[in-house]
C-alpha cells in the first residue's frame, strides 16, 4: 500500500528536507519499517532498542492517534496519510547527527555492513583522528579516513612538499611541490569528501603545545619519521588518555600497534631511543614506495575499529610486516610495571625536553 507520510522538521533532515515522502507498508509498523529502510537513521529516531515506539513519538493516520486504533499494527490503504510527530522543546538541545541523502548513497557500503550500519556510519561522522605527519603514512591514513566519513580530521605536519616525496606521500602531487603538506593534503580529502572538517596544525609538535592540540581527538595516528616525536606523541597521548596507533616504516619492513591509555605504551615497548645515528631515517636509508601504503592503511582500520568499537585491535600485539617475505605476524607486548610513564611509580608525569632525551631533533613529520 502506497502512504503518504508527513515527516516533521527535526527529521527532514533525513529526508532531503521534505516535508512529505511516500512509503509502503500493509500498517504503521510495515510504513516506518519502509522509511527507515529508504532514509538510514529514521528507525533510529522513533523506535527503541526493542523496537517498540518512543513513548515521546506519536503517529497519526488520517488525523487518528494510533493509540485509538490498533497501535502500529494500524492498517493502512493507497492514499491514506500519515504523520508521524515527536515532543518538540525549546532550548539548544545538540541535533542527533543525521545523514543528506548524498550521505547516504556516499557511504551506502557502510550502511548495509552489521558492523557498522546508520548508528555506526554516525560514529565515525562524529568522530575526531589526528594524523601526526602527512608523508608517507599520513597519505593514506588520511584518505581512507576522509573516505570512510571521518568527521573531524586533524593534520600535524609542518613540513613542505619535495620531489622525493612523491615516490611514496600519494596525498601530493607534482603541482604541490613547494606547498604545505597540510595544505596539499586538506584540498585532496576534501576533494574526496566535502562533508569532512579538516583542521591543520602547521607548527611543529613540540612540549609546549602538545597538550594543546592532542585532547581536542578521540585518536591518534602517529606517523611520524624521528623518534623525539613518537616519544612525545606517546606521552602526550597517555596524559592526555588518548587512543595511539603507532605505525614506523623502514627499507620494507612497517610496525603498527595500538596502545589504549593505561594498558601499555610505547615506553613499554622501546623504554629509550637508540643512539643518534644508529638508525638511519628512510631519507638516509631508504624505503620502498608501496610500504606505507600497506602499513598506513593498517594504522587507518585500527582507528576506524576504535571508533566503531568493532573488532579486536592490536591492543598489547606489536603487528610486525616484511614485504620482502610478504609476511605478516604478531608478537604480544604488555604494560611494564616498572614504566617510566604508564608503570606502577611514574616518574614521567609531564612532557618532557624530547630533543635532549634522544639526542635528535624533530625532523620532519
Amino acid at each position: 500500500m502506497s502512504v503518504k507520510v508527513y515527516i516533521p522538521t527535526p527529521f527532514r533532515k533525513i529526508t532531503g528536507n521534505r516535508t512529505f515522502v511516500d512509503a509502503e507498508g500493509i500498517d504503521v509498523n510495515g510504513v516506518l519499517r519502509d522509511l527507515d529502510q529508504r532514509f538510514p537513521g529514521f528507525g533510529e529516531m522513533v523506535f527503541d532498542g526493542e523496537q517498540e515506539l518512543l513513548e515521546h513519538v506519536n503517529v497519526y493516520v488520517n488525523n487518528h492517534e494510533i493509540t485509538s486504533l490498533q497501535g502500529a499494527e494500524t492498517p493502512v490503504a493507497d492514499g491514506d496519510e500519515m504523520a508521524v510527530i515527536p515532543a518538540l522543546a525549546g532550548g539548544a538541545a545538540a541535533a542527533p547527527t543525521v545523514m543528506t541523502p548524498e550521505m547516504v548513497e556516499r557511504y551506502s557500503r557502510h550502511l548495509i555492513m552489521d558492523q557498522v550500519g546508520p548508528l555506526g556510519q554516525r560514529k565515525l561522522i562524529d568522530g575526531k583522528i589526528l594524523a601526526v605527519g602527512a608523508g608517507g603514512l599520513g597519505s593514506p591514513v588520511l584518505v581512507y579516513l576522509a573516505a570512510a566519513g571521518v568527521g573531524t580530521i586533524g593534520i600535524a605536519d609542518f613540513d613542505v612538499v619535495d620531489r622525493s616525496n612523491l615516490q611514496r606521500q600519494i596525498i601530493h602531487g607534482t603541482s604541490d611541490i613547494g606547498r604545505l603538506k597540510v595544505d596539499s593534503a586538506k584540498d585532496r580529502i576534501l576533494d574526496m569528501n566535502p562533508n569532512i572538517n579538516v583542521i591543520t596544525h602547521t607548527s611543529p609538535l613540540t612540549s609546549d603545545n602538545a597538550m594543546e592540540i592532542i585532547p581536542e581527538y578521540d585518536v591518534i595516528i602517529n606517523g611520524a619519521d624521528n623518534f623525539a616525536t613518537r616519544y612525545l606523541v606517546n606521552d602526550a597521548c597517555f596524559l592526555a588518555e588518548k587512543v595511539l596507533v603507532d605505525g614506523s616504516i623502514f627499507l620494507f619492513e612497517g610496525q603498527v600497534t595500538t596502545f589504549f591509555p593505561g594498558e601499555g605504551c610505547y615506553r613499554c615497548l622501546y623504554p629509550s631511543p637508540p643512539p643518534p645515528g644508529m638508525v638511519p631515517s628512510c631519507s638516509e636509508a631508504g624505503v620502498l614506495g608501496v610500504l606505507p601504503g600497506t602499513v598506513g592503511a593498517i594504522q587507518a582500520t585500527e582507528a576506524i575499529k576504535v571508533l566503531l568499537e568493532q573488532g579486536e585491535p592490536l591492543k598489547n600485539r606489536l603487528l610486525l610486516y616484511d614485504a620482502l617475505a610478504m609476511d605478516f605476524r604478531t608478537v604480544k607486548i604488555r604494560r611494564d610495571p616498572g614504566c617510566p610513564l604508564c608503570g606502577d611509580a611514574p616518574t614521567v608525569t609531564e612532557l618532557i625536553d624530547y630533543e635532549e632525551f634522544c639526542g635528535s631533533p624533530f625532523h620532519e613529520n
